[in-house]
């Protein structure tokens, strides 16, 4: 049985965590997927575990890889090396997959998937079946840089993306910065949404369990560790056409502040936006200062 979609779950320190995904995938109807494993530097066992479920006969085939701990995008990067399914579907350590959701993806990208489109917007719940947000728009597909910017006047919250493997491939690797561990790997699904739109399956794919030591939280911490990820990521933002000019000059006030946190210099005259930049400046040397309060 040929496999159409890898999992790939970038896991660090999350040996019990991650037995929840195991299981949900031993549950799942189709067994058309690859589950990839990676390691970024776990020193609990992980390994073991998952030496153990590979001995087990499970219906999918399960790779390991172990890796220097680098932060998730680093594992995202790992991931999309090895891939060569035709799609791709990240799920946390922590989370874990719906009952049935490897049968809905395949099944709607076959009937209306194309290259035409970069994958399929789905749903993040909760263990008690709520949504995470709003349900997607009622539309046939959605851009995410309109959902960034609140075209639909929605809060959708997390969502789950499944990502053609080509796709992935031509936006990776993520840059990375030393000593950096907190930039979002949706950095590279804005990149593709710059050329391609996501089918909308207002469907759960994945239940989601927020931990404490997750991306989701302590993001002051994350502003003040990862200066030059945020940095970036306020970088490609500023550079997206047709957006609205106080989702411009929000950005740039967090741009001016992670360039300052990052010791940068000549803010302004690099700025992809530099009469926002100017405008913004004295808001982002608030910001930074306080970050730097809250986090020292």
């Amino acid at each position: 049985m040929k496999e159409r979609i890898t999992v790939f779950t970038p896991t660090f320190n999350r040996r019990d965590c991650l037995k929840r995904c195991y299981e949900s995938l031993m549950r799942q109807t189709d067994k058309r997927f690859l589950w990839m494993i990676i390691d970024d530097g776990s020193t609990d066992g992980t390994g073991e575990n998952v030496e153990d479920w590979k001995k087990t006969d499970n219906g999918f085939k399960i790779e390991y890889h172990y890796k220097e701990n680098g932060g998730l995008h680093t594992g995202y990067n790992e991931a999309i090396k090895y891939a060569n399914t035709e799609l791709m579907v990240c799920i946390d350590s922590d989370d874990y997959m719906s009952d049935g959701a490897i049968e809905r993806i395949l099944k709607f990208w076959d009937e209306d998937g194309s290259l035409e489109y970069a994958g399929i917007a789905g749903l993040d719940i909760f263990a008690d079946g709520k949504n995470v947000g709003d349900l997607l728009p009622s539309v046939h597909n959605i851009n995410l840089i309109d959902l960034l910017v609140n075209k639909y006047h929605i809060h959708t919250g997390d969502i789950k993306l499944v990502v053609r493997t080509d796709l992935y491939k031509s936006v990776a690797p993520m840059p990375t910065f030393n000593g950096e561990k907190n930039f979002n790997p949706h950095y590279m699904h804005l990149q593709i949404s710059e050329n391609y739109d996501f089918l909308v399956l207002n469907e759960p794919l994945c239940v989601i369990e927020y931990q404490e030591s997750g991306m989701s939280n302590n993001i002051l911490k994350q502003y003040y560790n990862s200066p030059n990820s945020f940095a970036e990521t306020r970088r490609l933002y500023l550079g997206f056409d047709n957006v609205p000019k106080l989702f411009l000059f929000r950005h740039s006030i967090h741009y001016v502040s992670s360039c300052i946190l990052a010791g940068k210099k000549r803010i302004v005259n690099s700025a992809p936006k530099k009469i926002y930049a100017l405008a913004a400046y004295p808001f982002g040397v608030v910001l930074a200062h306080y970050i730097k309060r809250k986090c020292m």
